[in-house]
């Protein structure tokens, strides 16, 4: 019975990718659009995106994600914070969708394995079990990206705003010696070299500056698309606070040291609040351990009592 539904499935999953194969679904409205807009600004990459994924992907994992981000773009699927923790992390939405395909067809592997090691133990179990076994293990590896990078770009997103308040302290005091704001946000850039938390962060706001003057928009104007690209609020205030007051330079300094104290207490209530979670999970583990050792100590006068 059971040899007969999954011959089934199969056939069935062939002859519908078989369908899909010939007759093509149309692309929906919202791809439309975007290739109406794509069409209109000349298709240059630089006007969408201010950076570009330093990963390195292998041919077929390339090809495999192109063709899942196009299925993804014909659905109207944009998954907005998977790219912006992907532009976070360096890398790229075809290469992520192509790992999330690849992990579960592996997955998928289980069932001949577990099934083929059940069968050289002789244990006389149902074809169910190492199915539904693959099945889960197939959907977890699906899952396991995710998980990974919100977890990296969470870290990385904290790191960067730590470094943008660094960048605007920095800001602050170029336009207190007399420099303009373009001048200002690029100085404040380039005082930074290295490769620890504070300074990646920083090349990434110096390659968006630096693009910035390729493109043809403000300084300003690339940190809000920096902002929107990998989701950092404190960028896309940033842009809009110097849009505002980019003529007047007291007001400008006056509104980057308020903004750079406020996101340093903000970072220190965290950094506390952090403490405060771990100091009572250690208290938590002290207590379970104190619970154990009385239990350990009363348990032999318990039983004799019992006993007796």
């Amino acid at each position: 019975m059971v040899e007969t539904v999954l011959a089934g499935a199969a056939f069935g999953l062939g002859l519908f990718l078989l369908v899909r194969a010939l007759f093509p679904p149309r692309p929906g409205l919202v791809a439309q659009l975007l290739a109406l807009d794509a069409a209109r600004e000349g298709d240059d990459s630089l006007r969408l995106r201010l950076l570009a994924p330093d990963e390195e992907v292998s041919p077929f994992r390339r090809g495999l994600g192109v063709r899942l981000a196009r299925f993804y773009a014909s659905r109207g699927w944009e998954a907005r914070s998977t790219r912006a923790d992907l532009a976070l992390l360096g890398k790229s939405f075809e290469g992520y969708l192509a790992t999330k395909m690849l992990l579960a067809v592996s997955g998928l592997l289980a069932f001949p394995i577990l099934a083929g090691w059940l069968a050289l133990m002789g244990w006389g179990v149902s074809p169910q079990v190492p199915l539904w076994a693959s099945l889960i293990v197939a959907l977890v590896f699906y899952f396991l990206p995710d998980l990974q990078i919100r977890r990296d770009a969470a870290v990385r997103r904290r790191d960067f705003r730590h470094a943008v308040g660094a960048f605007l302290d920095l800001v602050a005091m170029n336009l207190a010696g007399g420099r303009g704001v373009p001048e200002a946000l690029l100085t404040a850039v380039s005082v930074s070299d290295g490769a620890n938390a504070s300074n990646w962060a920083m090349a990434r706001i110096r390659e968006a500056l630096s693009n910035a003057r390729i493109v043809g928009i403000t300084p300003w104007q690339a940190l809000g698309r920096l902002g929107d690209e990998i989701n950092v609020d404190e960028l896309r205030d940033l842009s809009a606070a110097l849009g505002l007051v980019a003529d007047d330079g007291a007001k400008v300094r006056a509104s980057l040291t308020a903004r750079a104290a406020t996101m340093r207490r903000r970072e220190l209530a965290e950094v506390e609040g952090r403490a405060g979670e771990r100091s009572q999970s250690m208290l938590v583990a002290q207590l379970l351990l104190c619970a154990g050792f009385v239990i350990f100590l009363s348990y032999p006068a318990a039983m004799k009592m019992l006993g007796s």
